[in-house]
């Protein structure tokens, strides 16, 4: 099958319109954390400031339609390589060390968030997609869970990026508040805090800033490992619900047909999957030569870096594809279901915590 060049020659200007609005989004992360913050990250997610600035161009200048084919390529093919390259972030013995403890409250809080919410939209009527793509952003990894279950649900930019800023929203006032009132509650208890926060905060950034601000304030960084090893596990799920929701959500559109779930089934799952096998059979293999092993980590950090980059391309291109017209529409009833599902999950992360966890640790 010959290449076409023509085809390339077609994406690049919106491929390179969403790099640029990476890289300017990395660099005001970086000022807001110097010289704003004054921390070594920015609490303020670098996707949140790309999709924030993507949404007020696309909707101050109107992308031309020669872009809008660029921008759509980096929104189904560069995300979706940017949630494989996420995998090289995992290793076993991180997975293991917390695992026991951490794998049955996510679990409890994914289900408790899932039956709320499709409770909920009996009570307070919003679409089916954005009430599955508001659920597994509260109960998995916010805006990256959202980004990839729209694809197999085949939800509408208006609706990923109103569940989006749903998600950041709340998770933003909990990676500011919920460091502050796990001290009061948990009274120094640095594991109980750190799943806390590994699982009652959406994003892993906003996670990884949560520990941070505790550390930071309170001289804990074994919350800060046990929060950003929580919300890692947490990121994993991701391999269970796309598929499970690409089969709700299909197997409803497919009535009296011939259903199969492989005709739904995100394959850039399996690319995941690989990247998690390739870090640890790497990291067992490059031990034993001091050069290698600096090669293979090197190697990991650029893998993390193209990860970061590549989502947030994909999300500064949904912004810019957004019409912010089409969101008025939609009322304020998601994000009423989106704070109940916030607050939610909180609520259960606490009472698994103070109930459950004496008998598994």
């Amino acid at each position: 099958m010959p290449i076409n060049f023509q085809y390339f020659k077609t994406i690049i200007p919106g491929v390179v319109l969403a790099l640029i609005f990476c890289l300017f989004s990395q660099g005001i992360n970086n000022l807001l954390a110097i010289e704003i913050f004054g921390t070594p990250k920015s609490p303020i997610s670098t996707v949140l400031i790309a999709i924030l600035l993507g949404i007020l161009m696309g909707n101050a200048f109107k992308p031309r339609p020669g872009m809008m084919v660029g921008l759509d390529f980096t929104q189904q093919y560069i995300l979706k390589l940017g949630i494989i390259f996420l995998g090289i972030r995992l290793s076993f013995e991180e997975l293991i060390k917390f695992g026991s403890i951490a794998i049955p409250l996510i679990i409890i809080c994914i289900v408790g968030v899932l039956i709320l919410v499709k409770l909920l939209i009996k009570k307070v009527p919003i679409s089916s997609k954005m009430s599955y793509l508001i659920a597994i952003g509260t109960s998995v990894c916010g805006a990256t869970a959202i980004v990839a279950t729209a694809p197999v649900i085949n939800a509408k930019k208006s609706e990923v990026a109103y569940a989006i800023a749903n998600i950041t929203l709340f998770g933003v006032i909990a990676m500011i508040v919920y460091p502050y009132f796990a001290e009061w509650y948990f009274d120094n208890d640095s594991l109980k805090i750190g799943l806390f926060l590994g699982t009652s905060i959406h994003e892993t950034s906003q996670v990884a800033a949560s520990g941070l601000i505790y550390d930071q304030q309170f001289n804990s960084p074994e919350t800060l490992n046990v929060a950003t090893v929580t919300k890692l596990i947490r990121n994993t799920f991701l391999v269970i619900l796309i598929p499970l929701f690409a089969f709700l959500y299909n197997r409803g559109e497919l009535k009296g047909q011939k259903y199969s779930i492989m005709s739904i089934f995100p394959y850039f799952v399996i690319g995941f999957i690989g990247m998690i096998l390739i870090r640890n059979i790497g990291d067992q293999v490059f031990t034993t030569d001091n050069n290698s092993y600096i090669i293979w980590t090197t190697l990991i950090g650029y893998l993390k870096t193209l990860a970061t980059v590549f989502l947030t391309m994909a999300m500064a291109a949904v912004g810019i594809s957004i019409n912010l017209s089409e969101l008025k529409s939609m009322g304020y009833k998601p994000f009423v279901v989106g704070l109940i599902a916030a607050i939610t999950v909180g609520f259960i992360s606490l009472i698994y915590i103070e109930t459950l966890i004496k008998f598994i640790y």
